[in-house]
């Protein structure tokens, strides 16, 4: 192969992978496709020689940083150099610890007392020249109390005020607004009495109770009764009794409007097959709502009326209602053969999608294309390739405790880390359920394991939060790489297989070819 071969596969390169021609990205394509071609570039090996030349943490480094162009090399020296101001770092790190003090000190005067003991003891620690391991101690101190803090106890201001878990101070000085009069330090009963006379009388029922009226009286002829403890059990007894009071007589209203409604539904039903007659039959209605006087409805006189003005204006506009059906029975017909066209358009749109629609990653169609581009680059230009398999361990479980809402959140927030943790040549994808895949150009079958460690480790130390509940989530993952297999079938299995044997080692790892 000639060297204007490989520069013209490279251009062809960057073009299938969106890139623009510019040095880096050129002499980067140049190297993989000089590589490919197994010929030998002087200037292709200076990063291999560089790296050499640092000390083993250094290239550990590189390693973890997958620095693979000269660009990249650079800018990880210039990293470095800058960090090796002595100077600017005591300057920062100094100015970080009196920030630090300043926001410890707010903490002790904000009215929690775990937390400003918590706060007082971590200012202490830092003005003994703490170790990194006792800093390390505390900061997992803080990282626990904010994890198991529990504000619930706030939600008792809501019956004596209003309620704002974001504003202590807004629901505190809502308690001033409570109208309870103190007079010489002790309480007007006189006041109170009346209140709670008031709160006994039914709300919906028509007639107070003997008993509830008894009651009222002697409160309201000797409000000092209400310090006696035995007269609470009275009080009781009289509001669950103003309570059965109530639902007795909406139960009375619901079956009484029940039975109308019955009637008049079965009655409109019945007109409407017999359209012909429909006028004599709206008026048969109005008469039989009319005979519903104050004997048989009670309590709901105005439903009554409700129901007769629907029925005049029934009787009116029967007579248009029969033609317009019998006018637009032919218009309904054919909107119905045209609902079914676009119910099977808007079947066949869904097919052809690519997209999951609900991690908005690619769906396992879109994966099958990328893959067969993939195997073609690989068997006409040697071009290597990694498959990785993710699979949420337990997953059955977030649904089966949390919903299965909970479990929609959960794939959606894991397609977020892979959307973040891939580069933009990668191709990412829903395989079905909670297994997802990852094509990773290029990449060998060392660099596809790194890949996976970071979203599992991604995963691992993010918080899955749904409607207040913290769900735990691990990852298990499997990898090969194209070029140890004889087909892709064979890759994309094997992948399969060490995702399933990362399970059974015991979950929260990744597994590939030793």
């Amino acid at each position: 192969m000639t060297i204007q071969t490989i520069i013209n596969n490279t251009i062809k390169r960057l073009k299938s992978e969106g890139k623009l021609l510019t040095p880096d990205f050129y002499a980067e394509a140049f190297c993989k496709e000089a590589k490919i071609a197994n010929m030998s570039i002087e200037d292709c090996h200076h990063l291999t020689r560089y790296k050499e030349m640092l000390n083993k943490e250094l290239q550990k480094d590189l390693q973890n940083y997958r620095i693979n162009t000269m660009h990249e090399f650079v800018r990880f020296l210039v990293s470095k150099l800058n960090r090796t101001n002595q100077s600017l770092c005591s300057d920062t790190l100094e100015a970080q610890i009196h920030l630090t003090k300043r926001i410890l000190q707010v903490i002790e005067v904000l009215h929690n007392k775990e937390a400003a003991e918590l706060a007082r003891k971590t200012i202490d620690m830092m003005e003994n020249a703490p170790k990194p391991e006792q800093l390390d101690n505390y900061r997992q101190r803080w990282v626990n109390f904010i994890t198991t803090y529990d504000d619930t106890f706030l939600q008792k201001l809501k019956y004596l005020g209003e309620l704002d878990t974001t504003d202590l101070k807004k629901s505190i000085e809502s308690l001033k607004e409570l109208d309870v009069s103190i007079k010489d330090n002790e309480v007007d009963l006189e006041k109170i009495s009346k209140f709670l006379v008031a709160s006994f009388v039914p709300s919906i029922a028509s007639s107070v109770n003997e008993t509830i009226a008894g009651l009222s009286n002697r409160i309201r002829n000797n409000p000092a009764l209400l310090e006696n403890n035995d007269i609470a059990a009275e009080i009781k007894s009289a509001i669950a009794l103003r309570i059965s009071l109530d639902k007795k007589s909406v139960k009375e209203m619901i079956e009484s409007i029940d039975g109308v409604l019955d009637k008049l539904s079965i009655r409109l039903i019945d007109m409407i097959e017999k359209s012909d007659n429909s006028n004599v039959e709206i008026q048969s209605i109005k008469k039989e709502l009319e005979s519903y006087n104050e004997k048989s409805i009670t309590n709901f006189t105005l439903a009554h009326k409700k129901l007769f003005t629907i029925a005049v204006a029934l009787e009116k506009n029967t007579a248009a209602l029969s033609n317009d059906l019998k006018s637009h029975n032919k218009d309904v017909n054919l909107m119905s053969v045209k609902i079914k066209e676009l119910e099977q358009e808007l079947e066949d749109v869904k097919k052809e999608s690519k997209e999951d629609y609900l991690t908005k990653l690619y769906n396992k169609r879109a994966l099958d294309e990328f893959l067969e581009l993939k195997e073609g680059e690989f068997k006409r230009y040697e071009r290597n390739f990694s498959i990785v398999m993710f699979d949420l361990d337990h997953f059955k479980q977030v649904n089966d405790n949390f919903g299965h809402e909970a479990g929609d959140a959960v794939l959606g927030a894991f397609g977020k880390i892979l959307k973040k943790e891939c580069r933009n040549v990668d191709i990412i994808g829903r395989y079905g359920g909670e297994e997802f895949m990852a094509i990773l150009g290029d990449t060998d079958l060392e660099g596809s394991v790194i890949f996976a460690n970071k979203v599992r480790e991604h995963v691992e130390r993010s918080k899955f939060m749904y409607k207040g509940e913290r769900i735990d989530v691990t990852v298990s993952a499997g990898a090969a790489e194209r070029k140890d297999y004889v087909s892709l079938k064979d890759t994309i299995n094997d992948a399969d297989k060490f995702l399933y044997l990362a399970k059974k080692n015991g979950r929260d790892r990744v597994e590939s070819k030793k």
